[in-house]
């Protein structure tokens, strides 16, 4: 596929230009963190008070939030779902979960696993539903985009699903083979009862598999939602390979690795002086309390050994991405997100996240969110009007058959 050359004068300035026929519209944030706030406050309280039955609601508040106020060429996006198939959506995912959940918690082992076995095999259904959702849901000047992958592509591309699955049954049978009475976590982590230090091997062995299957789930998804999606007649651009996915995951491994003994060598001293303070303490509530902190330390220091990493991550993804998607020969992006820049903002909201119990969150949320949204420039080949009416014509064909027919859409 010819690709389309990018004028490095439009790319500077960020206005429409001529050059070579090609036209760059840059995609804007309009909204802020205290306007999203007073979304995200009610959405808060309302899901509290209905005991999470508003759920669908806020999911569809926040949708429209950002939709809205994220602009391409002057024009904003518009998130125009049906808010009963959410509905609908949910209370089948909660029934689920709360199936579950209650067969887990009377010790059904067969219920459990036949549950288990139904949630890895419907995966790829409820996933490629939802995106059939979000994307219909779609609007821009009255075009809509579609997802037109069949169910043949989605569970091809779905096979690290059972992979896993697979695997972690095998673990689980091993280990009720091997420690037959119900205790086979004390067990293992004791040591007791002759367990073969080989289960320690096959449960990092099963750890290994799950992160290699992880990132090639994260790779085809990725290229379904990119190279299956529809714009009028305009299919979607697809050209990374694998193992531009695989060095990203791997370098964020790496940084993981590289900080985490910094940060457990600091999480053991303070430990180690919490301890003492509690042995030192005659008072029951004070044990408590230093019990308590070191819990929060615990999450604290687990948070900020995967935080680097896991920005990084999401910011190299985002490059890799957006620095190579489009539809058809018409439309191209490019991203100026800098890995640096997005890796201080992401330290910075999650430290005022934590010093304030989780009030910045929609802040950190609407600051993110502008960070990439605002980094994305449009390329378009030839006037963006003419191209605007063509789209509307081509899609009439195909516009309302999008939507899946069982309304599990936007779960996940």
């Amino acid at each position: 596929m010819a690709s389309v050359p990018v004028p490095k004068a439009a790319a500077r300035t960020g206005r429409p230009s001529m050059l070579r026929g090609i036209d760059t519209y840059r995609v804007a944030f309009t909204g802020s963190g205290a306007e999203y706030f007073r979304v995200w406050v009610v959405n808060i309280v309302l899901s509290v008070v209905t005991l999470s039955l508003y759920t669908p609601w806020a999911r569809r508040r926040t949708a429209q939030y950002f939709y809205g106020h994220t602009q391409i060429a002057g024009s904003p996006l518009e998130f125009v779902a049906e808010l009963r198939r959410m509905v609908f959506g949910f209370l089948v995912y909660f029934g689920f979960y709360a199936a579950y959940e209650l067969a887990v918690y009377t010790e059904q082992d067969l219920a459990t696993t036949l549950l288990a076995a139904a949630l890895a095999v419907l995966a790829p259904f409820v996933w490629a539903s939802a995106m059939r959702f979000r994307y219909r849901a779609t609007r821009w000047r009255g075009i809509r985009l579609a997802f037109v992958a069949t169910w043949k592509e989605v569970y091809t591309a779905s096979w690290p699903v059972f992979v896993v699955a697979a695997v972690w049954v095998g673990v689980f049978f091993t280990a009720e083979a091997l420690t037959p009475d119900e205790s086979w976590i004390k067990t293992w982590m004791i040591g007791q009862d002759g367990v073969p230090a080989l289960m320690w091997a096959l449960l990092g062995a099963a750890a290994l598999a799950t992160l290699l299957c992880v990132i090639r789930l994260d790779f085809n998804y990725t290229r379904l939602r990119l190279s299956r999606v529809r714009m009028g007649g305009q299919m979607g651009r697809w050209k990374l390979g694998y193992a531009s996915f695989l060095r990203v995951w791997l370098g964020a491994l790496g940084i993981f690795l590289l900080g985490l003994p910094v940060l457990v060598a600091t999480w053991v001293g303070l430990s180690a002086v919490m301890y003492q303070a509690s042995r030192r303490l005659a008072s029951p509530n004070g044990v408590v309390v230093v019990g308590l902190l070191m819990a929060v330390l615990t999450v604290l220091t687990l948070v900020l050994a995967s935080l680097p990493a896991r920005a990084w991550r999401e910011a190299r993804l985002f490059q890799l991405v957006w620095n190579s998607a489009g539809f058809g020969q018409l439309v191209r992006t490019r991203t100026r997100l800098r890995t640096s820049a997005y890796l201080r903002l992401r330290v910075k909201n999650v430290l005022l996240s934590f010093l304030t119990l989780g009030f910045y969150r929609p802040f950190a949320m609407a600051s993110e969110y502008a960070a990439k949204v605002g980094s994305v420039s449009l390329y378009v080949k030839g006037q963006l009007d003419q191209l605007q009416g063509e789209l509307v014509q081509e899609q009439g064909a195909f516009g309302d058959a999008a939507a899946d027919a069982f309304g599990l859409d936007l779960i996940g």
